[in-house]
């Protein structure tokens, strides 16, 4: 029945425009003394690759408005993968901009599909639907929270933020080792600042909070809303210290001050290794005084119900034994909220030391780095006895390799440079091999899973 009415709307279709325009109007008058010109006749081949086109939109059509959303959600995931080549093309930092902007302005597919259901966790009082992030340095500037949520992202964090705006390291500062799954990078904190970025918070904030009640009506009161301040996800705010700052703490402090109050969670980034002296807060005393100042700024605001947003440090991958102890023990003794474990390495493990790209300065991320923060992850899971949240976050490009961090001790993990390479059709890929692998070894949630193999 449906092709018959497909059939009839064609037919429709090619008689109007047969009749209708002004040379076929000409044709068919006899009141005219005048001869008609000729009109230009289309070859034999012409005509049939034009029917052949109109037939094949007209049957896609008709072949679509029949698919169920979710495999044509499933459809346009796919699709991203014809782009990736394209962006490879592309300066690395060029294409990172390109694809912010694609995001920003909703050019990516939205997530409609649900999430397996044993992916679903709570942490710190918010309802994750999935505990994959994308980490901070994607979204410098909170210009596409929106949509890298809707790709289908448990949580976003955003960062990181600097005080005053800054250009960062001189370019070119990204490079990429595609054939080890790897980026290098030495952006060193570039930043609109707080200002610019807590007008843009703010803007999105208001506008997700007038959606909510202009759909409140149609929502039942006994329904679980997931996410947080940015809508159906989570939101996290990652803040950093100006590189010509000389003091550490009011920076935080001032990020703390202004970025607040739209973030789920707060990140104090002290282990990125393209600002001199940053890493030397990870040290007992540094960390200890910082974390307590930050702390005091955070309580001292006034918080609703919901309370003050947990605060987090993140920590790099390059520390001996003694500092890892030194910031558990801070951690624990401070009541730290959580630790992302980790940021990018100074280190040049095989066989990333013999590509010439590796001489370049800066952080390396990705596939290389996933042994060694997974081991990191593992022993600060044991160090702190498992009593706070930790993110994950180095190396994972799959189910299986998230999977491993939260068996290793990670309650949420985080993903950047696999995202950079693979695009938006990875995330779904990597939600079902989580579930699948959670499915085979019996456990019925994320939280059963945590730190499995550390008992």
């Amino acid at each position: 029945m449906a092709a018959g009415a497909w059939r009839s709307l064609y037919r429709d279709f090619c008689y109007k425009r047969a009749f209708s325009s002004p040379i076929a109007s000409a044709r068919h008058c006899s009141s005219t003394a005048e001869t008609a010109p000729k009109i230009p006749h289309f070859s034999k081949k012409g005509r049939l690759l034009t029917g052949a086109t109109i037939g094949l939109l007209i049957a896609g059509g008709a072949y679509v408005s029949t698919v169920d959303e979710a495999t044509f959600c499933g459809w346009l995931f796919n699709a991203t993968k014809l782009v990736n080549p394209f962006f490879a093309l592309l300066d690395p930092e060029f294409a990172h901009t390109l694809a912010v902007s694609a995001a920003s302005r909703g050019w990516v597919p939205r997530e409609k599909r649900p999430d397996p259901s044993n992916l679903g966790l709570e942490v710190w009082g918010r309802k994750f639907s999935n505990p994959i992030g994308l980490a901070a340095g994607f979204d410098k500037n909170a210009v596409a929270v929106d949509g890298l949520l809707a790709l289908g992202f448990g949580f976003v964090e955003v960062g990181s933020v600097t005080p005053v705006p800054q250009e960062g390291n001189p370019k070119p500062r990204i490079f990429r080792l595609r054939q080890e799954g790897a980026i290098i990078n030495r952006c060193g904190f570039n930043s609109e600042g707080i200002v610019a970025v807590a007008k843009r918070l703010g803007a999105q904030h208001g506008k997700r909070k007038l959606d909510e009640t202009s759909s409140s009506s149609s929502s039942t009161n006994d329904e679980v809303k997931q996410g947080g301040k940015a809508g159906p996800g989570i939101l996290g705010v990652n803040l950093g210290k100006n590189k010509t700052s000389e003091d550490a703490a009011a920076d935080y402090v001032q990020g703390v001050h202004t970025l607040s109050q739209y973030a789920d969670y707060l990140v104090i980034n002290v282990s990125s290794p393209n600002t001199p002296g940053l890493r030397m807060l990870q040290g007992r005393k540094q960390l200890k005084d910082l974390v307590k100042k930050v702390q005091a700024a955070r309580d001292e605001m006034q918080w609703g119900e919901e309370g003050p947003p947990p605060l987090l440090v993140k920590i790099a991958p390059d520390l001996s034994k003694e500092d890892l102890e030194d910031i558990a023990a801070v951690t624990l003794a401070l009541r730290l909220d959580g630790l992302i474990i980790s940021n990018t390495t100074v280190s040049r493990p095989d066989p990333i030391s013999k590509n010439p790209v590796a001489a370049e300065p800066g952080g390396l991320s990705g596939k290389p780095l996933f042994s060694v923060s997974t081991n990191l992850l593992k022993e600060m899971y044991i160090l702190t006895r498992g009593k706070i949240p930790l993110i994950g976050c180095g190396g994972i490009s799959s189910g299986e390799d998230a999977y491993k961090k939260i068996r290793a001790g990670a309650t949420l993990v985080q993903l950047y440079t696999a995202f950079a390479y693979g695009g938006p059709a990875l995330i779904p890929q990597i939600k079902a091999e989580l579930a699948e692998c959670l499915e085979r070894d019996g456990f019925k949630s994320i939280i059963e899973a945590v730190g499995a193999d550390c008992r």
